[in-house]
């Protein structure tokens, strides 16, 4: 298993091969993992360790990049600086960083490293990945090589290592590479994209499986790489959670709690803060009774715009908290927040991130601000009817209303997601579904080119020519 952010980086991307490696030995399958000896965590959380199964071989390796050993000890030093000043709290630094100045050199530091770097940060833990790979396949024989993407580099380690043993290897997809805006790739020159798209085809045309979260996502890929994906080779697996679905069992208390947890940045709040302004002016006897707590990277943009707005009185934040604290935080509240992307972001429609499928373990009403996107389709598919459209302030001060009601009530129970609906996200169904695919077998959920539209966003990219031809992918 290919997987560059393994425990103990306790960012969202871990949980999906930390699942994985958890539940496959029960399948028969026994992962042995090459993971990066990274120079700073972006989210360190030690207590993940535990996790590992402890026969589990995890070999961790790092590539000499002086820039990034650079940049790591400038982080580390500015949080204890932030954290002396601050009395022993590491709280998140970028309101620090506000002048124009200090935006315009790190907006010029990450082109430079966009164009520097192929085809992502991790590029110098390539060599020194593929290199462990190919000893750990030497040592233990293993039948295929699975990697998940991000970043791409891992998946060029599995590409790479293959060539090298002759083992086959199996691609996963956690996010829409090279589909979807991301700030990267935003910055680099189109000589770079370009390289990025034909290395892609070939990552995909030498898979012996590749697996999406979503059939919307195959499709796109199957649009932009014509040629290089076998549809009998395409497997379908969301993401999921991990045990079993609770009960909702959560004390009434003096206020109506909504979480939400995890980073802002990118996530659309504007209008839901204009309907918290809109319902306290309406009833501000009933907004009083809702709380509304931010945990992660930031919350303090937010709280500068609800308190312009009038309502940082509704609103808690803090900063990004460990795995088992987020898990005594959901346990604790009455509803869980989830956010879409902005209409304006290209591929928006295809994100559904990977806190929802943590949400739908713990049998709370999940509160969605969202546009038409996967998550809304999952939210519908598990019969959670409190979903209001990002566009629309109304629905949102409709949908806020009827959670303080329904709380007032002793009802919020009602509102949770189906909890059998639930359950084919569940780790097991997940691993039943990758382990198919490990053995070469047909896709629990195929996939059927054609069966599902490219979304709106999308489509003039992938079917208007913008995309190069896959005679021009395979030449390069």
């Amino acid at each position: 298993m290919i997987a560059n952010a393994f425990p103990p980086e306790g960012a969202a991307g871990v949980y999906r091969p930390l699942r994985f490696v958890r539940h496959l030995p029960c399948s028969g399958w026994h992962p042995h993992v090459v993971a990066a000896d990274q120079y700073y965590y972006e989210r360190y959380d030690p207590a993940l360790l535990a996790m590992i199964p402890h026969q589990t071989e995890v070999v961790r390796v790092r590539g000499h990049d002086p820039w990034q050993a650079f940049q790591a000890r400038r982080v580390v030093q500015l949080q204890n600086n932030g954290s002396s000043r601050n009395g022993g709290s590491k709280a998140p630094l970028r309101p620090t960083f506000r002048s124009s100045v200090r935006s315009y050199l790190s907006q010029k530091l990450r082109t430079i490293e966009a164009w520097s770097y192929h085809p992502d940060r991790s590029m110098l833990w390539i060599q020194p990945a593929v290199k462990a790979t190919v000893a750990l396949c030497a040592s233990k024989q293993p039948k295929i090589i699975w990697a998940t993407a991000g970043p791409v580099s891992s998946l060029i380690v599995a590409q790479k290592a293959s060539q090298r043993t002759g083992i086959p290897y199996m691609i996963d997809f956690r996010d829409a590479w090279t589909i979807t805006y991301n700030k990267f790739e935003a910055s680099r020159p189109k000589w770079a994209i370009l390289r990025d798209r034909k290395r892609m085809y070939r990552l995909l045309e030498g898979a012996q499986a590749v697996s999406f979260r979503y059939h919307t996502e195959a499709e796109c890929y199957w649009h932009a790489y014509p040629g290089a994906l076998n549809a009998s080779r395409i497997h379908i697996i969301p993401n999921g959670y991990e045990g079993t679905v609770e009960t909702f069992d959560v004390p009434k208390g003096e206020l109506c709690r909504i979480l939400y947890a995890g980073t802002l940045e990118s996530y659309r709040y504007d209008t839901l803060l204009q309907a918290l302004k809109t319902f306290k002016h309406q009833d501000l006897d009933r907004a009083a009774h809702l709380r509304m707590s931010f945990v992660g990277e930031e919350a303090e943009n937010l709280m500068d715009q609800a308190s312009a707005l009038g309502v940082a009185d509704l609103i808690e934040i803090s900063g990004p908290k460990s795995h088992h604290e987020i898990t005594r935080l959901q346990s604790e509240a009455h509803g869980l927040l989830i956010l879409g992307r902005p209409s304006t972001m290209k591929g928006y429609e295809l994100f559904a991130g990977a806190k929802l499928f943590g949400y739908l373990k713990v049998g709370r009403p999940i509160v969605g601000i969202l546009p038409a996107d996967e998550t809304r389709k999952i939210l519908r598919r598990v019969g959670s009817s409190t979903v209001a459209d990002a566009d629309s302030a109304t629905e949102i001060v409709a949908l806020l209303k009827r959670l303080v009601d329904a709380w007032s009530n002793d009802r919020l129970h009602l509102l949770a997601p189906d909890a059998v609906a639930c359950a084919a996200y569940s780790a097991p169904q997940q691993t039943g579904a990758l382990v198919r695919a490990l053995e070469g077998m047909p896709a629990v959920d195929p996939f059927l080119p054609g069966r599902v539209v490219i979304p709106p966003s999308l489509r003039r990219d992938l079917s208007c020519g913008a995309w190069i031809n896959s005679q021009s992918f395979a030449r390069g």
